[in-house]
């Protein structure tokens, strides 16, 4: 796409915090061009607002917390995810507690949500950020890179030590050019075991966690009685953190990225480390004479009508 996206009318829903376990409303709202993503905290005195930004974030506890002052909301990637997905470059969004609700576990909803109201090409070209060197971070065994590509392509690499995800597989790389968001990533849901249920509670974490948010398993199999929704949906939800963690980069990005057992944080240092080494990536602003890379040419998500 070539100009910049908003929503073209708000759009509400309600939920529990995987975290928190707290309900909260949540408001999606149209912004200006330039704007950016920005959440709004609607419960708090003076209605305090953070800008998603990977520069803002301060916790990634089994989540992505981002905060400024006041401001304070945890557990944004998987919006953030599902707004990159379909190209939001401009939204408001208001909440009324310190973290994002769950919802199913994956980004689904949120696409559902923003695709009831539809999206509205503002007169403002949008700017990508384009990778021309080769950016990696390393610690321990977990890695993170960037790397030179003319399209929008994620790898992720993971090595767990459990029978129902070493049966899926252990690598899966998504070219956005041939792979729809919506269709391919966005209903991977988040996981987790349940041996690690009552340390993360005492730790003050998954409260709001439960089969209907999330595949559980025990030792050996995957409890959700439904099963997968993706054959190695595990590592697609790899995926789809990465593109809503990646997302906080402020811009879409034109490039290669590639995770080896990395998480929120690992993607937080990189983005951070992306964004300091100057040289290695450059702004980019179609003229009306261009055409953007193939993963970044997509319809236009037009209100959806229910009988």
């Amino acid at each position: 796409m070539r100009n910049q996206r908003t929503l073209a009318s708000i759009v509400k829903t309600s939920g529990v915090g995987l975290h928190t376990g707290e309900r909260v409303e949540l408001v999606l709202c149209p912004a200006v061009p330039d704007h950016g993503i920005r959440f709004i905290r609607s419960d708090l005195p003076g209605r305090p607002s953070v800008p998603a930004r990977m520069d803002q974030v301060t916790d990634t506890r089994l989540s992505t917390l981002i905060e400024q002052g006041a401001a304070r909301v945890s557990t944004v990637e998987h919006l953030m995810s599902a707004l990159a997905g379909l190209g939001v470059d401009n939204a408001i969004i208001e909440i009324s507690g310190p973290e994002v609700p769950i919802l199913d576990g994956s980004s689904a909803p949120f696409v559902f949500l923003i695709q009831s109201v539809g999206l509205v090409e503002q007169s403002v070209p949008r700017r990508y950020i384009r990778i021309l060197e080769s950016v990696e971070v390393v610690q321990g065994d977990k890695t993170a890179r960037f790397d030179p590509y003319h399209g929008f392509r994620l790898t992720y690499e993971g090595r767990f030590e459990h029978p129902a995800i070493q049966a899926t597989g252990s690598t899966v790389t998504l070219d956005f050019s041939r792979t729809s968001y919506v269709r391919e990533v966005s209903r991977a849901r988040t996981f987790g075991f349940t041996h690690e249920v009552e340390y993360l509670r005492n730790q003050g974490l998954a409260r709001g966690g439960s089969m209907d948010n999330a595949i559980v398993m025990d030792e050996y199999r995957v409890l959700n009685s439904d099963g997968l929704r993706y054959a190695d949906e595990f590592l697609r939800h790899k995926i789809l953190d990465a593109v809503g963690d990646l997302y906080l980069l402020g811009h879409p990005l034109i490039g290669a990225f590639t995770g080896i057992r990395s998480g929120h944080a690992l993607n937080n240092v990189a983005a951070r480390a992306l964004w300091e080494r100057r040289s290695a990536w450059e702004w980019v602003t179609l003229a009306p004479h261009e055409s953007p890379p193939s993963a970044f040419i997509e319809p236009l998500p037009q209100p959806q009508t229910h009988f």
